[in-house]
């Protein structure tokens, strides 16, 4: 008997990111306009290449086009696509794809029976396929969206091939609860973060591939803060100065007395603001014309991404540009504590860069103290 897999791709999921909208619901247009490109497809790939080598064992149930149907086409799956209803028809592949059609493609999916759900989009997708299957079967989310703060995804779409791979070779994988959060949209362009838990599904219980939830909120230790901003403000000059999201970071540009965005990237230099919440491709502009660029990154709290999560504007071309060796991490130690000796996580869509970026990193937890931190691409 074949492994029935329902497959779901959200193809706009993301797309805001790298032009610095934040998010990509209610603005696709928009970010289609500024040169945003769609990625979904390609993350899919990734995953689902890991098992096409046993595609003969496999039946996938999909929605047409760009939502499951050309992935599978392109990997030589054995597949069969739901039809939508007259009210929900695909009438163009991205701009009329919305939260209407991951939400019928998942109930029409349940109605026809799977092993496992598999979809690809951010909290948003995750919200909407929970809103239409609940947990009533193990579903796998792979990460494209922006904002990912639900326990219910791999921790990269490789990491999402290997867990599809132990389902499909019929080795013991157990299943647990994980929360599916969302925050909103609109106070997230505002710079508000306001998450909120909407259930719980079933996912495939291997730690080793599944990303925890995110924590929020600021560091409360303001005087560990105020070091780490001090030995930042020492290692840089009179370069051009790229500040990643994040409350750590926004602490250093409070130090220096500069407006942040926090849910965006800001450019110093000489701790003079540069440009505010700016695009991936700004950033590239502003690195060209520069000789010296520094980039200032953090955690995700709980999860450990420093690339791929909340921080698309700094592309794989953003990041090869500043080069490794001029990327700060930034973090206290009770933030790198808490991920109980997991790896800092880097997910740029890029392997090869992914694998550049892995090994031994310096992370500034103080004034003129570092620890020395594992980064990797789980694979």
């Amino acid at each position: 008997m074949k492994f029935k897999i329902g497959l779901i791709i959200n193809p706009v999921a993301g797309m805001g990111g790298s032009v610095a909208l934040k998010g990509s619901d209610e603005v696709i247009d928009k970010a289609l306009a500024l040169g945003a490109t769609p990625k979904s497809n390609d993350r899919a790939h990734i995953a689902f290449s890991q098992i096409e080598q046993y595609r003969d064992n496999i039946e996938i149930i999909t929605a047409p086009s760009l939502m499951g149907e050309s992935l599978c086409q392109s990997l030589g799956f054995d597949y069969s696509c739901i039809a939508f209803n007259s009210n929900t028809q695909l009438t163009s592949e991205l701009q009329s794809s919305d939260a209407n059609h991951t939400l019928e493609a998942a109930s029409l999916i349940k109605a026809v029976g799977v092993d496992c759900l598999v979809f690809v989009g951010g909290d948003g997708t995750a919200r909407n396929i929970y809103s239409a299957v609940g947990d009533d079967f193990p579903v796998l989310g792979i990460p494209a969206g922006v904002k990912i703060h639900s326990g219910v995804y791999a921790i990269t779409p490789t990491a999402a091939g290997k867990v599809l791979e132990l389902m499909v070779t019929n080795q013991l994988v157990s299943v647990m609860e994980r929360d599916v959060m969302d925050i909103d949209e609109s106070l997230f362009r505002d710079g508000v973060v306001k998450a909120k838990r909407y259930g719980e599904m079933l996912v495939p219980a291997e730690l080793r591939y599944m990303q925890a939830v995110k924590m929020g909120g600021k560091e409360s230790d303001e005087l560990v803060l105020a070091d780490i901003a001090a030995d930042v403000m020492r290692q840089v000059d009179d370069e051009l100065v790229i500040m990643g999201s994040g409350s750590t970071t926004e602490f250093i540009m409070e130090e220096m007395g500069l407006d942040n965005t926090l849910l965006g990237v800001d450019v110093v230099r000489d701790q003079s603001l540069v440009a505010s919440d700016v695009s991936a491709q700004r950033l590239l502009e502003l690195i060209t014309e520069q000789h010296a660029v520094k980039l200032v990154v953090t955690l995700i709290g709980g999860q450990g991404h420093v690339f791929g999560r909340g921080n698309q504007q700094l592309s794989p071309d953003v990041i090869r540009a500043v080069g490794r060796d001029n990327i700060i991490i930034v973090a206290t130690k009770t933030k790198l504590q808490a991920l109980e000796q997991r790896p800092l996580l880097v997910d740029t869509g890029d392997a090869q860069l992914d694998k550049e970026l892995s090994g031994f990193v310096k992370v500034t937890t103080g004034y003129n103290d570092y620890v020395m931190v594992q980064m990797s691409n789980p694979d």
